[in-house]
C-alpha cells in the first residue's frame, strides 16, 4: 500500500501545496511556466539582442531541429491569430538509470506531464500538472483507442508524442494545441553550456547510477555541474515528499538553467546554449510559433496559476496509481476550458464511467478509513462503453487481464 494513503486528508493538502511551490529560492518559484516553456521562449533573448542577423540566422538554424508534426493533426495557426493556446509539456527520461541506453526504439515513459494555458487577451498563465501515475484510457492517437487503462505516463512509450497529447484530451476534454518534449538525458550538456546552475539543496543527500560516480549533496546554496544536476533531479526514494519533491528539485534546475542562459555570461556561449536546446527538444511549435509567442504572448508569464489533477491513491494490479475523482476531472476540465475561452462540457469519458461503475460497486472518494476498498477495470458491456462509441471490454496496462482490483487508504485531498 502507498505510504501516502497513510497521511491525513490535512497533511497531503499540505504536501500537494509543497508540492506545486518550487522552493527554489532566489524567485525561481514565481514561474514554475519556464521549467519547459523557457526553453523554447529562450530563442528570442537572441532573435532581439545585440548579435542581430547573425544571431538570428543560427538560432533558426538550431532550432529548426527540434520541430515535429503530430502525426494526424493539422498544425495549428492559434499562434498566428493571437488565440488563447494550449501546449502539453512533456519531460521525458530515456536512460531507465542506464539500463536501456542501447535500445535505440526505447522512448521509456513522460514522467512530467504539464498542461499549460496562455490567453493573450487576458494575459494569464495557467498550468496544470497530470500526476505521471494518474491512471487513465490509452488512446494512441486521433480516433485509434488501444481499449486499455494505464498509467497515463505509459501514453507516450505507447505511441510517442501524439499518444500523450490525445490521451490528456480525452482525460480532460480540452484541446491541446501545441507540445514541447525535453529529454533530462541531455541535461548535463545543458548545464555544462550555461556553465552550470545554482540551487538550494533543501536536505543533505547522495545520488548517483549504478557504475557512476555518486554525486554528494549538502543542504544550502550549491553550484551544479551537469553530472551533479542530472542526479540533483533524478533522485526520489530518499525525498521525504518522494515524486513530488524530485518534480519539484527538477523545475528549480531548470529555472536555474533559464537564469544562467539569459545571463550576460551565457551571450558568450550562445551557439553551445542552442546546440544543446536543438538536441534535447521536440516540439510542433515552428520556429515562427516562437518568435510570436515571445512577441505577443510574453505579458501572460507575468501573471501564472498554477494548479494539480488531485487523485486517490490506490493500488492497481500490485503498481500504485493515482485514481482521479469525477469531481476532480470535471473541475480541472472547467479551469482548463475557460483560460481557453472555451464553454464548460460535462466530463464523459472511460475514466468518468469506470468511476460511477466502482461507486456502484461501493467504492467511495470520500472514504479515509485504512479498510482496503477494490477498484475494478473490467468494462462491463450492459453498463459502460469504450469511449468509441462501442461496448466492450478493456485490459489492464500490460494488456494480460480483463480487470484488476486495488486498494486504498482514503483519498488525496479530496
Amino acid at each position: 500500500m502507498d505510504n501516502n494513503n497513510n497521511m491525513s486528508r490535512e497533511q497531503r493538502k499540505i504536501s500537494r501545496n509543497s508540492a506545486l511551490s518550487s522552493g527554489n529560492g532566489g524567485g525561481g518559484g514565481k514561474h514554475p511556466f519556464l521549467k519547459v516553456m523557457g526553453l523554447t521562449l529562450l530563442v528570442a533573448l537572441f532573435v532581439v539582442g545585440a548579435y542581430g542577423f547573425r544571431l538570428y540566422a543560427q538560432a533558426q538554424n538550431s532550432l529548426g531541429n527540434t520541430y515535429k508534426a503530430l502525426d494526424g493533426k493539422a498544425p495549428s495557426a492559434k499562434i498566428s491569430n493571437k488565440k488563447p493556446v494550449s501546449i502539453l509539456l512533456l519531460g521525458v527520461d530515456t536512460t531507465d538509470n542506464g539500463v536501456r541506453d542501447t535500445e535505440t526504439d526505447y522512448r521509456g515513459n513522460s514522467d512530467t506531464m504539464i498542461v499549460v494555458t496562455v490567453n493573450p487577451k487576458t494575459n494569464k498563465t495557467t498550468m496544470v500538472s497530470v500526476p505521471r501515475d494518474t491512471m487513465a484510457q490509452i488512446w494512441k492517437g486521433v480516433g485509434n483507442n488501444t481499449n486499455k487503462i494505464a498509467k497515463i505516463n505509459s501514453a507516450y512509450n505507447v505511441g510517442n508524442e501524439e499518444s500523450a497529447v490525445v490521451t490528456t484530451e480525452k482525460l480532460l476534454n480540452i484541446p491541446i494545441d501545441y507540445y514541447v518534449k525535453v529529454d533530462f538525458n541531455s541535461l548535463k550538456k545543458i548545464v555544462n553550456s550555461v556553465g552550470g546552475v545554482d540551487v538550494d539543496v533543501p536536505f543533505s543527500f547522495s545520488y548517483g547510477d549504478t557504475g557512476e560516480k555518486v554525486s554528494h549533496f549538502k543542504k544550502g546554496k550549491m553550484h551544479l555541474n551537469g553530472k551533479q544536476a542530472l542526479d540533483y533531479s533524478r533522485m526520489r526514494y530518499e525525498d521525504p515528499e518522494g515524486d513530488y519533491g524530485r518534480q519539484k528539485r527538477q523545475r528549480q534546475v531548470i529555472t536555474a538553467i533559464i537564469k544562467s542562459a539569459a545571463s550576460a555570461k551565457t551571450f558568450t556561449r550562445y551557439q553551445k546554449v542552442l546546440d544543446s536546446i536543438s538536441n534535447s527538444m521536440t516540439t510542433n511549435l515552428s520556429f515562427t510559433d516562437m518568435q510570436s509567442m515571445f512577441l505577443n504572448y510574453s505579458g501572460a508569464a507575468k501573471k501564472i496559476g498554477s494548479d494539480y489533477v488531485q487523485g486517490y491513491g490506490s493500488m492497481i494490479s500490485g503498481s500504485s496509481y493515482e485514481i482521479a475523482p469525477t469531481k476532480e476531472l470535471q473541475r480541472v476540465s472547467n479551469k482548463l476550458r475557460k483560460s481557453l475561452d472555451l464553454s464548460q462540457e460535462t466530463l464523459s469519458n472511460q475514466e468518468t464511467k469506470l468511476n460511477k461503475y466502482n461507486e456502484k460497486r461501493g467504492f467511495s472518494f470520500e472514504y479515509t478509513g485504512t479498510q482496503t476498498q477494490n477498484y475494478e477495470t473490467k468494462i462491463i458491456s450492459s453498463t459502460i462503453s469504450d469511449g468509441t462509441g462501442t461496448t466492450g471490454s478493456t485490459t489492464s496496462g500490460g494488456g494480460t487481464e480483463n480487470s484488476f482490483s486495488g486498494s486504498g487508504s482514503g483519498p488525496s485531498n479530496y
